[in-house]
C-alpha cells in the first residue's frame, strides 16, 4: 500500500507538470558586467506564464559570506519559489575581496562589490522590456553581507561603475533584508578595506541615513553573533525618524542564520519568515 502511494504521488506530480507547463521554472544566466577581464554573471529564473506579461516584479538577491566568500546558487531555491509565484527573479555573482580563500584581495574590497550591486540592479532595469518586467517593480534582497549590498543600492550615492549609464536609476522599490550587515564599521569589513579602511562609513547603511527611501523589511535573530541586535534596532529608529516605513522582525533564541536545522534556503531562513515576506510584498502591490 505503502509504494502504490509513493508511486500515483509521483504520478500525480508528473501530471500536475504537464498539464501546467507554464508554472515550470525556466533558469538561464546571462553576464551584466565585464570588469578587468571578469565577466559578472547573474543567475535568472521566470516561468512562461509570466513572460506572458509585461508588468513583473523582479527580485535581485545578494548572497551572504562577509563580502568574501559565498555563491549566488544559495538563492536558487528562493529563487525557483518566487518565479512559481509569478515573479523573475536574479541571483548574483559579484567580485569577493579574499584572495586564495585567505587574504584580503589588493584591489577588491566591500566598495567593489557595492559598484557591482549598483550595476546589476541597473541591467536589470535597463533589460526589463526583455524580462517583461515592470521598471517600478524591482526588489533588491540580500542576507548578511548581500543585505549590506541591497541597502547599499538604495543608499550609498557614492562608487559607481565608470561604464554603468548613470541615468538608469539602480534604487530599487523595496528591499528584503535577512540578517542584514548594517554597520560596516566593524572589524572585519575594516580588514577587507585595507587601506582604504577610511572609506568604511561610505558603505555603512546606518551611517547613509535619508529620507524618502524605499519600504524595507528585516529580519533578526536575537543571539546573532555575527551582526548584534542593537544594529537592527537602533536603524530601525533611525529610519522611523526620517518617515521612511521599516519593519523589524526579531527572533529570541535564533543567531545569524535564521534558517538553521532548515534544509532549505541555504540556512538563510525558513517558510514562517518567507510568508511574512510575502505579506510584504502584497503590502506593496509587488505580488499578487
Amino acid at each position: 500500500m505503502k509504494h502504490l502511494l509513493s508511486f500515483l504521488f509521483l504520478l500525480f506530480s508528473i501530471l500536475s507538470q504537464a498539464a501546467n507547463p507554464g508554472d515550470q521554472v525556466t533558469h538561464v544566466q546571462e553576464v551584466y558586467k565585464t570588469i578587468d577581464n571578469q565577466e559578472l554573471k547573474v543567475d535568472v529564473f521566470y516561468t512562461k506564464r509570466s513572460f506572458e506579461k509585461e508588468n513583473n516584479t523582479a527580485i535581485v538577491f545578494f548572497h551572504g559570506g562577509g563580502w568574501a566568500y559565498g555563491t549566488p546558487s544559495e538563492f536558487f531555491t528562493t529563487c525557483e519559489r518566487y518565479a512559481k509565484m509569478g515573479i523573475v527573479t536574479f541571483s548574483v555573482e559579484y567580485r569577493l575581496s579574499i584572495e586564495n580563500g585567505v587574504t584580503p584581495h589588493k584591489s577588491i574590497s566591500p566598495i567593489e562589490a557595492v559598484m557591482d550591486a549598483k550595476s546589476v540592479m541597473r541591467w536589470v532595469r535597463e533589460n526589463a522590456g526583455k524580462f517583461h518586467i515592470d521598471k517600478n517593480k524591482i526588489v533588491a534582497a540580500g542576507q548578511s553581507a548581500g543585505g549590506q549590498l541591497a541597502l547599499a543600492t538604495a543608499m550609498i550615492d557614492e562608487y559607481n561603475e565608470s561604464t554603468d549609464n548613470l541615468e538608469i536609476s539602480c534604487c530599487p522599490n523595496a528591499v528584503l533584508s535577512f540578517s542584514s550587515c548594517l554597520n560596516t564599521v566593524e572589524s572585519w569589513c575594516d580588514y577587507l578595506l585595507g587601506d582604504r579602511r577610511d572609506k568604511i562609513w561610505s558603505i555603512s547603511p546606518t551611517h547613509n541615513l535619508k529620507q524618502g527611501l524605499p519600504p524595507m523589511i528585516h529580519f533578526h535573530g536575537v543571539d546573532d553573533e555575527q551582526v548584534p541586535k542593537w544594529t537592527a534596532q537602533f536603524f530601525e529608529s533611525e529610519m522611523k525618524k526620517r518617515g521612511n516605513y521599516f519593519e523589524l522582525h526579531m527572533y529570541p533564541g535564533r543567531k545569524h542564520y535564521l534558517g538553521d536545522g532548515n534544509p532549505n534556503y541555504s540556512r538563510y531562513y525558513d517558510d514562517e519568515i518567507l510568508k511574512l515576506t510575502d505579506d510584504f510584498l502584497r503590502k506593496f502591490k509587488l505580488l499578487d
